[in-house]
């Protein structure tokens, strides 16, 4: 086991009858509890500046419960969904479930094509999206500013955490005029290691095919939408990420190739440039990120916390009973993000 850094007053164990990364992966998303009463959002739709649009979800303030009292002015908890992930996804709604129980606004902004409506542009979203989260979060900053000036934190999930952490990378000192503290959930922060292992063995039946089917669906809306966008073909023969990723997501993002797109979407890289506080929580019996993959202290800046626990699965951390409970992963990031914006957990 590797735990670096672990926040004060929070350590994860398995339960006794969840053994595995694949059931620690797989119960929590389908069967765990994740809110002590139903999630209610609010949608706006922002306009883009290449003519697009992103939808975010707000969570419903009239379905707000009564708990710890509303700090003043309010922390604005941002949170980035994964890989065709959205605000329905079970990690946003224990998210946005903790939120409310901590009076924290809360709100998820969906990458290109995963809110149900399909976008107008050709591109899509993809792992080192990092301009798109920066020119996301100015927004949210934005909106921050003008209902009083409270703290703003932001959490990504797998996909969406390695493009929030590409993005506090890149941008170094810059981002803290934005936000006060980032995280990312389980991210594939080399996404080569991390695209490889979801291709083989029984992450490339369950898993793999499981994204496939939402992947290619979109794509074929979109090749309905621009004609020739790419090859037909291609995209029918596609059975894993590598293929998909070359013929699909690559190109439409200005890179040469999967293995270029993986290299320098990557934010591994890049996490001795950042200069915000940022927790990386990664367990190492991820079926999707190696563990020998996952970054060491030395290949960190300062800025950053490193914490590894043994188990948790990807994007699972279930505890309790049957059928348990995802409640735990909230509570250790959003109390982690809270206190270094000097908030009110």
């Amino acid at each position: 086991m590797v735990a670096i850094n672990r926040p004060d007053g929070f350590s994860y164990r398995a339960p006794g009858w969840l053994p595995g990364g694949h059931l620690q992966t797989i119960w929590p998303a389908l069967l765990a509890r994740r809110a002590a009463a139903p999630i209610a959002y609010r949608r706006e739709r922002w306009d883009t500046p290449d003519g697009d649009f992103v939808d975010v979800d707000w969570l419903d303030e009239g379905a707000a419960q009564s708990g710890t009292p509303v700090p003043a002015p309010r922390p604005l908890l941002v949170l980035f969904h994964g890989l065709e992930g959205s605000s329905r996804s079970h990690y946003a709604q224990a998210f946005a479930d903790w939120a409310r129980s901590r009076g924290v606004a809360f709100a998820v902004p969906h990458f290109r094509g995963c809110s149900g409506a399909i976008n107008r542009a050709p591109r899509a979203y993809h792992c080192g999206d990092w301009a798109e989260v920066g020119w996301l979060l100015l927004r949210f900053h934005a909106h921050q500013q003008a209902a009083g000036g409270g703290p703003l934190v932001a959490a990504g999930v797998s996909l969406g955490g390695n493009a929030l952490l590409r993005w506090a990378g890149e941008v170094g000192g810059d981002a803290a005029r934005c936000v006060q503290a980032v995280a990312a959930v389980c991210a594939p922060l080399d996404m080569a290691a991390g695209g490889h292992a979801i291709g083989r063995g029984f992450n490339r039946q369950v898993y793999t095919r499981l994204f496939l089917r939402t992947m290619k669906a979109k794509a074929q809306a979109k090749l309905a939408q621009h004609p020739g966008l790419f090859d037909a073909a291609r995209l029918a023969a596609a059975r894993d990420l590598y293929a998909f990723d070359d013929l699909f997501t690559a190109p439409l993002h200005g890179f040469a190739g999967v293995e270029d797109y993986w290299a320098r979407g990557s934010a591994k890289p890049q996490l001795a440039n950042v200069r915000v506080p940022a927790l990386a929580l990664n367990a190492r019996n991820d079926p999707f990120v190696p563990a020998d993959s996952l970054p060491r202290p030395g290949e960190v800046g300062r800025h950053v916390t490193l914490w590894q626990p043994a188990q948790g699965g990807h994007v699972g951390f279930c505890q309790g009973p049957p059928p348990g409970h995802v409640h735990w992963l909230p509570a250790a990031v959003g109390g982690w993000l809270l206190a270094q914006a000097g908030a009110c957990a």
